[in-house]
């Protein structure tokens, strides 16, 4: 049964269409890693996953990392966050605490509504993905030694399934031979969605299509 918060959400032909989400097999798996090669203490991490709503339409809000060769998802589309630090008091806590940091979202203008389940990604953090509502407009600042370019999509373009696909990986690591299934958006205004962040993204959007949180239809 489709939750009746979707049709304030998005345009009446997405409704339905956003069912592939629920049973869609292979989407939503908690890793890109095969179990041989998770390690037995990942570094705990939290991203942001900030929802506005321009001209009566919700959009995501992402970052494109800066090309960095000490870092793993250099260049890649993501969220903004980062590792846990001793000053933060829960996941949550770091989530902002990054935000803030890396692209100038004031804590205090950020409503947290609800928080997705652990990912587990190839370069062994465990992220905790927290949605929020943010402001829009606002003076958002990109950090420029981590963030190249902030950038939105609209949550209807994300919700269609003709946008996103499964892909082949091969991988070979520490005697340990696989092809994996890796999630792909299309290009969006040149920029790609993929692996960890694109996986968080159908998390967010099964968890919505699931009713655990909620956008207003105003």
């Amino acid at each position: 049964m489709i939750d009746s918060t979707l049709a304030g959400v998005l345009p009446g032909n997405l409704v339905t269409a956003l069912e592939w989400v629920h049973a869609a097999s292979g989407y939503l798996q908690r890793s890109d890693l095969p179990g041989e090669l998770e390690q037995p203490d990942p570094t705990p991490a939290s991203v942001l996953i900030p929802l506005f709503k321009n001209q009566g339409e919700w959009h995501v809000l992402f970052i494109r990392r800066v090309a960095n060769e000490r870092d793993h998802h250099s260049g890649q589309v993501a969220f903004p966050g980062g590792r846990a630090d001793p000053i933060d008091t829960d996941p949550v806590a770091t989530a902002l605490r990054e935000a803030h940091e890396e692209i100038g979202l004031e804590t205090g203008v950020t409503k947290v509504i609800h928080v997705l389940p652990q990912y587990l990604t190839s370069s062994s953090y465990i992220v905790t993905p927290v949605i929020s509502i943010v402001p829009w407009p606002y003076p958002y600042k990109a950090q420029p030694s981590e963030v190249g370019r902030i950038f939105s999509i609209p949550l209807s373009w994300l919700a269609d399934q003709r946008n996103v696909e499964l892909r082949d990986k091969y991988v070979s690591r520490d005697n340990f031979q696989a092809t994996l299934k890796v999630v792909y958006y299309q290009p969006f205004d040149s920029e790609v969605l993929w692996g960890a962040s694109a996986r968080m993204t159908i998390s967010l959007l099964q968890s919505l299509y699931a009713g655990d949180f909620r956008l207003n239809k105003e």
